[in-house]
């Protein structure tokens, strides 16, 4: 049972799937951390793999950049492949004074301009919010590991390059940071009953302009990827 954009075969994904975005990262998830991994996808280079961490069974795999791109990898692992789970690991730029590069941002919802309502009738306002077992997960396991983190709204842009003043108004609105991708991974997870939780290390700031090199992107944030393992 393939998809257009996924060739694993029905049970080689776990009921958890870690979801970075660059492939890259999906990579080196899979060949830092989990024993034994299998690539199970390979469909447009964005790699699947699955093993064990810790004695559990896990995934990973990439989701690509962006809404659209996430809507149909998160979908296809919901509805055709009997995922449960799916914890986005990625970057994410701070709207905050008091978020900086490094940080853990925790999305607890996640604001957006899409309307996704009118794809799906049945999206109500709770759709934009994340699974609150895995997000109590997260927050009692990111506090005793002793990791300086956030937890609150992230507004998921449509457009990587936009004006800053646009931007920051989703900070009035309360978001602590910016990304991609969470608000349509929630919508997905809604829509099947399914669980979701984005988990992801501040890049680069809004407020100061300070920026980390693509070399931290790709592989430097553990921390993050850790904590994701840990609730998987």
């Amino acid at each position: 049972m393939s998809t257009p954009h996924n060739s694993a075969s029905p049970g080689d994904f776990a009921k958890t799937v870690l979801m970075p975005g660059d492939p890259m990262r999906s990579k080196f998830i899979a060949e830092t951390y989990l024993e034994n991994p299998v690539l199970v996808n390979n469909v447009r280079g964005v790699h699947g793999y699955t093993g064990t961490y810790n004695g559990k069974r896990v995934s990973v795999m990439a989701s690509g950049m962006g809404i659209p791109s996430i809507s149909i990898y998160s979908y296809e692992l919901y509805h055709f492949y009997g995922v449960e789970n799916i914890i986005r690991v990625g970057t994410i730029g701070s709207l905050s004074a008091e978020v900086n590069p490094r940080d853990i941002i925790i999305a607890e919802s996640a604001l957006c301009e899409v309307d996704f309502s009118a794809y799906y009738p049945q999206i109500t306002d709770d759709a934009y919010k994340c699974s609150p077992a895995l997000l109590e997960k997260a927050i009692s396991s990111a506090t005793e590991k002793g990791l300086r983190f956030f937890v609150g709204p992230v507004y998921s842009s449509e457009m990587f390059y936009s004006e800053t003043d646009i931007v920051m108004r989703y900070a009035d609105k309360g978001a602590i940071g910016t990304e991609m991708e969470a608000a349509a991974l929630y919508c997905n997870a809604y829509i099947a009953g399914k669980n979701a939780l984005a988990v992801c290390t501040v890049s680069d700031s809004m407020v100061t302009g300070e920026s980390l090199p693509s070399a931290d992107r790709e592989s430097g944030f553990r921390a993050m990827m850790e904590l994701a393992l840990d609730i998987a």
